[in-house]
C-alpha cells in the first residue's frame, strides 16, 4: 500500500527522501527561500512558505504527517489563571504562538493515521523538561499513542548525530524503534577524491583556530576545532559549518593545512543519495545540510512505522501495570 504524507518544516526534504519508497507527498511547507530552491530542484515542487498562514482545512488529506520542527519554549503560566476564571483549558492553548502549535492544529483537523516528528536531543531537557511534557500531553490529548526515542546516526553514516524522534499512531498500535548499529562506515568512505584547493583553510584561519583552542585548553575547556579521524566518525554537522568548518576538519598530511568538507561530502555525511542536486551557494548548502536529518535513520523509522500500521497489532491493557498485544 502507498501512503499519502505531508512534509512540514521540510528543509531540503531529508525526511521526505526517506519516506518516498512508501508513498507520495501531497503537501510541503518550508519558509526558508534558499531551502525552497533546493527542494524544488529535487522534488519538482516549491513548498508553501510560512506555516502560520496555512489554513489547516485546506491541507490535503493524508495518512502520515512528517515534521522536523524547531524547538521553542512554551509558557504554562496561563493555566492556573484560566482555571481560576472557570474557563476550559486544553494543552493546545499552552502552545499558542509556537511552531509546534501549527503541527498540533493540523493533526487535530486532519487526523492522520500516524506522524513522525524530529528534533534535537535536548528537546527532552529543554526548559527543565516542561517543553517535552507539553508536547507529549498535546499529542496524547489529540488521541494518539505516542513513542519517543533518541537515536544516534553514527552506525549508518560516519557522523555522531543524536536526535529525538517522536512517533504517534491514531490507533493504539504496538511500535518499536529500529535498532541502529553501534558501528558504521568510516569518514574515509564519504570523501571525494579530487577536492578544490578553496576548501583548504588559509594560514590565517588555521592559525586563529589553533590559538583559540590552545587558549581554551589552558582554561580546561574543550572548545575549538575538531580534526577528524578518517577511520572513525565525525562530530555533529551543524548549520554553522559554513563559518569556518571548525567542527569537522579533514587532515591533509604533513605540511598542508586541513580542509573543510565539500557540500557533496556533507550530503553524503547525512546519507543523501548521489543524485541529490545541490543548486545553491556553498554557504547556503552548508546551512541546509547542517539543519537536515540523517536520511538512513529516518528510512529505518519509516519502515518500522509502515510495518506497525500494516500489522495493526493493538495495545490492550489487561490490568493495571500490564500490557498485552492483540493482532486484529
Amino acid at each position: 500500500m502507498l501512503y499519502r504524507f505531508i512534509d512540514l518544516f521540510a528543509g531540503i526534504g531529508g525526511i521526505r527522501t526517506a519516506f518516498e519508497p512508501y508513498g507520495h507527498c501531497v503537501f510541503s511547507c518550508e519558509w526558508d527561500v534558499k531551502a525552497q530552491e533546493t527542494y524544488e530542484a529535487n522534488f519538482g515542487e516549491k513548498p508553501v512558505g510560512d506555516i502560520r498562514s496555512v489554513n489547516e482545512k485546506e491541507i490535503p488529506d493524508h495518512d502520515i504527517l512528517l515534521a522536523g520542527f524547531p524547538c521553542q519554549p512554551f509558557s504554562i503560566a496561563g493555566v492556573s489563571k484560566k482555571q481560576s476564571l472557570g474557563r476550559q483549558h486544553g494543552f493546545l492553548d499552552e502552545t499558542q504562538g509556537t511552531l509546534f502549535f501549527d503541527i498540533a492544529r493540523i493533526i487535530k483537523e486532519k487526523q492522520p493515521q500516524a506522524f513522525l516528528l524530529e528534533n534535537v536531543k535536548n528537546l527532552r531537557s529543554h526548559d527543565k523538561g516542561k517543553t517535552f511534557k507539553v508536547i507529549i500531553n498535546v499529542l496524547e490529548e489529540l488521541g494518539y499513542t505516542v513513542y519517543s526515542e533518541v537515536l544516534n546516526a553514527k552506525g549508518l553514516v560516519p557522523q555522531n548525530r543524536e536526535r529525538i524522534y517522536i512517533v504517534g499512531f491514531k490507533k493504539p498500535l504496538k511500535f518499536e524503534f529500529p535498532q541502529v548499529p553501534k558501528e558504521g562506515p568510516s569518514l574515509q568512505t564519504i570523501l571525494e577524491e579530487d577536492v578544490d584547493e578553496k576548501y583548504t583553510l588559509s594560514d590565517k584561519l588555521w592559525d586563529y583556530l589553533q590559538a583559540y583552542k590552545e587558549k581554551h585548553a589552558k582554561k580546561g575547556n574543550g572548545f575549538g576545532y575538531g580534526l577528524a579521524d578518517l577511520n572513525s566518525y565525525s562530530r555533529t554537522l551543524s548549520a554553522r559549518y559554513y563559518k569556518d568548518g571548525s567542527e569537522i576538519l579533514i587532515p591533509q598530511g604533513e605540511g598542508k593545512n586541513p580542509r573543510r568538507l565539500t557540500p557533496r561530502e556533507c550530503a553524503r555525511l547525512q546519507g543523501f543519495p548521489e543524485t541529490f542536486k545541490i543548486v545553491v551557494s556553498n554557504t547556503a548548502a552548508y546551512k541546509q545540510f547542517g539543519n537536515s536529518v540523517a536520511v538512513p535513520v529516518v528510512r529505518l523509522i519509516a519502515e518500522k512505522m509502515v510495518q506497525a500500521i500494516e500489522r495493526e497489532e493493538i495495545l490492550q491493557v489487561v490490568e493495571e501495570g500490564r500490557v498485552e498485544y492483540a493482532t486484529k
